[in-house]
């Protein structure tokens, strides 16, 4: 089993990537710490991971909020036993995020204390419990529109995941003799609900699609698969990289509708 005697942690691990990165971690022999705001989903999660015979425990974490990030990370070496592998997937995108001029202060507030924030405070509590274990991976999840400029706006939702390339960037270098490798996920369009709440018509999500080559929404469990690599000791030469897994739009040339 590739994770077989890891510990990882995900956040927002309660849906969508976060959950089927979960589930895959745990078939191949890793014990998850399961981090959400939200109970419910989370719970699921677990109750999931276990029903396979794995082992998973949850902890309820705002990842905007430092002593929640700590008590994470700590939640998670007390039950078993060190940290390997820290995702940071958790991450929002507002209703109201558009451009400079319509997005309000408060939602680019709460989408950098989430997206860019939780990332920086997993990493500042994560790397410590990393280090203890004697190195491991770290991933983040940032996003195609990191790489593009979106043709709809969502200001605050790219500038975050911007942030994130250049944070895992920075990291994969400062920590690369600490054995800590750090590399960035960049998903493409997602069937997830995060996505589909904005392409809530079949009008809306054929025009998404005209600008991908593979003409189809990626799976969770797809970006997932990638998650598991980078986690693995098979990208053990990897760190500081851009892992971009979007059906080849950003190898696309097209011109916004």
């Amino acid at each position: 089993m590739r994770l077989e005697n890891k510990v990882a942690l995900i956040t927002g691990a309660g849906s969508g990537i976060g959950r089927q990165a979960a589930l895959l971690f745990a078939r191949e022999g890793a014990a998850i710490a399961v981090a959400d705001i939200a109970p419910e989903g989370a719970g699921e999660t677990v109750r999931l991971v276990r029903a396979e015979g794995g082992r998973a425990l949850y902890v309820q974490a705002d990842v905007g909020r430092a002593a929640d990030c700590e008590r994470m990370v700590r939640a998670a070496e007390e039950a078993f036993g060190k940290l390997d592998v820290l995702f940071n997937n958790a991450g929002i995108s507002h209703l109201d995020d558009g451009d400079a001029v319509s997005t309000e202060e408060e939602v680019w507030d709460l989408t950098i204390q989430v997206n860019l924030k939780g990332v920086f405070l997993g990493c500042k509590y994560g790397i410590p419990a990393l280090r203890r274990a004697g190195g491991g991976a770290i991933i983040n999840t940032a996003s195609f529109v990191a790489l593009l400029g979106a043709a709809t706006p969502q200001l605050a939702y790219t500038a975050s995941k911007g942030g994130v390339l250049a944070l895992t960037r920075e990291l994969a270098v400062v920590h690369a003799r600490e054995k800590i490798r750090v590399n960035a996920l960049c998903p493409g369009p997602l069937r997830t609900e995060l996505l589909m709440k904005y392409l809530d018509t079949e009008e809306k999500r054929q025009r998404r699609l005209v600008h991908v080559p593979m003409g189809r929404f990626g799976e969770a469990i797809e970006i997932a698969r990638a998650a598991l690599f980078l986690a693995s000791d098979e990208s053990s030469y990897l760190t500081g990289a851009v892992f971009t897994v979007d059906g080849g739009i950003t190898a696309a040339y097209v011109t916004p509708e």
